[in-house]
Order: structure tokens, then sequence, then C-alpha cells
């Protein structure tokens, strides 16, 4: 790394200190609303305790202002209003109820926020569902969430034939864009009025959004997040600086945390959406620059191939604030990051289960080549409200300082529990208030320092490996583009590790000189002790490492 060039890096931490004083908790001051703000005729401002209640707060204060956008498609808060309204009614006619889950299937879409807001007027559970996944892994998400209605795309055509006869729950099939001889979303949705429900009076902990997790281990889980959850991130993310003038950019799949959950947490900041249909990483740049967007959360994956895109005609100047997280990142991939963006960069932890992030690595503490540069390898310290422990998975105590154990997370933000799997919910949830990660960590002066899942922990001659450590000093290689590291039997050390790597364009990096580069910066007990070269790693939609993959 060119250490000079990191240390010319102007990283405004002053500046979000400075903006901290627009940000809205709770009922708010007029002076913090753009020009249209409605408090001046006399209406109350609304506190948020449900998701309906984030509509309603900007209906009250900014009704003709953009809600949301994808590219040419927007819905100003008025516009929102009506159709989830109509939304709720058609929930309502075929006979869906409080409490009932709602199927859809699309990529990231205006539609999806008039479902979610739909069906929390009438108290309904929203189940977005990965639409990677095969039919049957599609048709296992719909029918362990009992969904009586299924919205989906016509793209996902010949995954809805595949899986038409396999759903069990499903009474109303309505399908956006083509429908074919299915109900047509636009032709449902017209057909009813807004006024033709009877609004759900939720309480702040019934559940309003159900996400299952990745799957990286057996069947997907509903992870069941409550009005309370989704509110309650408002105020442990309270120095993000976003506001009723901001515009945030949703890139990440709506059936994510990162996707959903952004985007939600923007909207009750009054912010404007704009929403990426997919990862297209030139529609990205060109959507930041045309819509003036302020703030983003992006995955490291989208942060390093960003770097390789061309940046004619592209303004990035409006840019505020990057929020990463979900997987990994390195210190090149980081640096040259923000010095392509020249904004704030905060990196986050969290889960589905804790409805996202709970602790946080401010644009302060992002000082490459610093006396704080050791930071730029922690997840942050916990939000407000946040409490960690580090338990030794072996005794169940506390470890010390310093010391590897799982992560275990007490949050207001943290799950209900898992859709009818009340033993998986018991083992996650094992009391007081605390959620188990299954995350590796240390914690070290009030930061939090992520190693890897415990499960993708490799024990080699009774030592501790954890992949993420190999992986970042693989990173730091010149000809290596990608790499993933796992366990492989031994006969002599119980595993091992193996460095499986995607080798930079036109280099031909060999296996000794990789483990030998490995050993100069790891313990020899760390190295890889063979390397196999890939032409890319198998990644799910937030750039995790699908490790079980490599594995098989």
């Amino acid at each position: 790394m060119d250490t000079a060039a990191l240390l010319s890096l102007d990283h405004r931490g002053a500046r979000m200190l400075e903006r901290l004083g627009a940000i809205r908790r709770g009922p708010v001051a007029c002076p913090t609303l753009p020009p249209n703000c409605t408090h001046g005729e006399g209406k109350e401002p609304v506190e948020l305790r449900t998701l309906s209640d984030t509509l309603t707060r900007n209906v009250t204060e900014q009704a003709d202002n953009i809600a949301v956008r994808l590219s040419e498609h927007a819905l100003t808060w008025a516009e929102l209003d009506h159709r989830s309204s109509q939304m709720a009614s058609a929930l309502t006619a075929a006979g869906v109820s409080a409490g009932d889950r709602i199927a859809f299937i699309d990529k990231n879409s205006v539609e999806f926020f008039e479902m979610v807001f739909g069906a929390a007027k009438i108290g309904a559970v929203p189940v977005p569902v990965n639409w990677r996944l095969a039919a049957p892994e599609m048709a296992y998400i719909v029918n362990d969430a009992s969904a009586p209605v299924l919205f989906i795309h016509s793209d996902f055509a010949e995954h809805l034939a595949a899986m038409r006869g396999e759903l069990t729950s499903v009474d109303h099939i309505v399908v956006m864009g083509d429908a074919g001889d299915d109900q047509a979303y636009e032709e449902w949705l017209a057909a009813h009025s807004a006024d033709g429900f009877e609004r759900h009076q939720a309480d702040p902990h019934d559940v309003a959004l159900q996400l299952y997790t990745s799957g990286t281990t057996g069947h997907p889980k509903g992870a069941q997040l409550t009005h309370h959850n989704a509110t309650s991130l408002i105020d442990v993310a309270s120095d993000w600086g976003m506001n009723a003038h901001s515009v945030s950019l949703a890139a990440m799949p709506l059936f994510h945390i990162g996707g959903s959950g952004w985007a939600l947490f923007g909207m009750a900041m009054g912010a404007e959406t704009v929403l990426l249909r997919e990862a297209d990483l030139e529609q990205l740049l060109g959507d930041i620059s045309n819509y003036r967007i302020t703030h983003a959360f992006l995955v490291p994956a989208v942060l390093q191939f960003l770097q390789i895109m061309p940046l004619d005609g592209i303004d990035l100047s409006s840019m505020e604030l990057i929020v990463y997280g979900a997987s990994p990142i390195t210190e090149e991939v980081l640096v040259g990051s923000m010095n392509m963006f020249g904004c704030d960069y905060m990196q986050v932890y969290g889960l589905t289960e804790t409805c996202g992030a709970v602790t946080m690595l401010p644009p302060e503490d992002h000082q490459p080549g610093g006396d704080l540069a050791e930071l730029l390898r922690a997840a942050g310290k916990p939000m407000p409200g946040v409490e960690l422990r580090i338990v030794d998975p072996e005794t169940g105590d506390d470890a010390a300082e310093g010391d590897v154990g799982e992560v275990w997370i007490k949050s207001p933000t943290n799950m209900a529990g898992y859709w009818n799997l009340p033993e998986a919910s018991a083992e996650a949830l094992p009391g007081g208030g605390w959620f188990r990660s299954g995350d590796a960590g240390y914690m070290k002066n009030g930061y939090l320092f992520l190693h890897d899942r415990v499960k993708d922990m490799i024990i080699s001659g009774g030592e501790n490996i954890y992949p993420a450590e190999i992986e970042n000093v693989l990173m730091g290689h010149d000809e290596v583009a990608d790499v993933a590291v796992i366990g492989v039997p031994s006969e002599k050390w119980g595993e091992t590790p193996k460095a499986i790597v995607v080798a930079a364009a036109d280099t031909t990096p060999t296996a000794e000189e990789l483990i030998e580069f490995c050993r100069t910066r790891l313990a020899r007990f760390k190295c890889p002790t063979s390397v196999d070269f890939v032409e890319s790693i198998p990644r799910n939609p937030t750039g995790k490492i699908l490790k079980r993959e490599l594995r098989a």
C-alpha cells in the first residue's frame, strides 16, 4: 500500500457530528423537514411505534415529496399511502387477516413497499423470498410461512410453473408484469378502494417482517422481526446523519436485512429511497450521479468491483456516508473505495436476527495508515442500547479480553424468534435478552473484532484457526483477485487450511508462492497446506462465501 496516499485521505468524522442536530427521534420539529412541511397547519408530529407510523408521519409532513423510486417509476408519500391502502383492501378481500404471512418474489421494486405498508395496515406480515433460489427452495419458504397470497413477477414465470403444484397454502397468486392466466397486479390493485379495510392497531411487539436466513446451514429459518425491532433501530443508529433531506440508495436485495432493513430505516428518517433493481454497477453509479444520492449501504464485494468501473460523466460529490458490512473487507479494498468516493465511511455488524446493525465503526475511526489503523479490522463498538458478550463455546463462561469466543448480543432489535421453530429459537435466544450470533470474535478496548463463523473454525492440531484471517492476508497478494479458505481433513492434524483462489487477470500465481506469502505474515500452523485455483468463489447475495458449497 502507498502510505502517503493513505495519509492524504480526508475523512470528515466531524461532519457527521455536525449533522446530529438534524436527526429525528420520535416527534420532531419542523426545521429538519422539506419546504412543504405541514406542521404549520396544526398537525402534530407522529411518534414512530410501528411501520405504519412511518407512512403516517411522512404523509403528514411531506406528502408530495418522493418516497421511493426505481429509475423513472416514482411514488410520492401520498401516492404510496393511497396505493398501500388499496393493497390493504385487496388483501382483506382475499381473506388475509392479522398475523397472516404474505409472500413476495421479485427483484427490488416499488411494489414491494406497497405490499409492506399495505400489509402493515391490516397486521399481516410480509415475507420477501430470495429470488435467486431454485423453485423448490422458493416453494419451501412460501409453504413454511403458510402464505395465503403470493406476489411474484413474471420474470420468474418458470419458477412459478415449477412450484405451482407444490404450494400448499397459497390461495391467490398475483403477478407483476405479464400475468398470463393469473391475476395481474395492477388490475388486482385497481379493483379495490383505499378505504375497504379496517386498520389494525398493531402492538409494537407484533411481528412486522419475516426474513429468512441465508440458509448456509440446512433449511433457511424465518426470523420474526417486530415493529419494536424496526423502530428501535432509529435510536440505535441515531448518528448516521439521515433525515428528510437525504436520498438513500437501497442497492441490496430486499429479501435481505441489508436491503429491506436499510430502505425502511431511511424511510423512517424521512429520506427518499432510490432502488437498484439488481446489482448493476453502471446503474448504481448513474443513480448516485443522477439522483444526488447521499447515503448507501453496500457490501465489500460491490465496493471492490466499483473500483474498476469507468467514471466518465459520473458525479459522486453528493455522497455523504457509505455504510458497509455483511462480509469481511480487506484494507486494500476499503482504502481504494474511500479514495474513490471521498465521503464518510462506517462499518456495521449485525444479522438478520438482530434486524441489522448492532455495532458501528464510525468515520473518525477510519484512519488507514495512521495510529488507529488497527481499528479498520474491527467491527466497531456496540451501538447505544446494545450489550455484547464473548462466550467460550466450551465452558459457557465469558472469555477474557482478547480471547476468541462466540458473540452474544443483547439489543432492542433482537428478533422475537424463528417462525415455527421453538427449539431453534430457544437455542438462539437462551434468555436474559441475549441472542447467540454463531459468530466468533473478541473484544479489545471496547471494540468488537470478528474472526469467522464458529462453525467455519478450523481446528488443526488443537489450534483454532479462523479462515477470515488467512483470506485477509492472501487478498493482499497482487495476483489474488478473490479467495476463500476452508478446512480439509488431515491424518496428522485433524484438519488443515485449504485456500481456494481466483487469480488476478493475466497472472499465474503458484500454490507454493501463495503458501510462502502466508508464512511471512502468519504463524506457520495457520498457513494453507494446499491451494486450488478456480474461476469464481460462490457467494450469497450479500457477498458471504458459501463455504458449504466449497466443502461439497
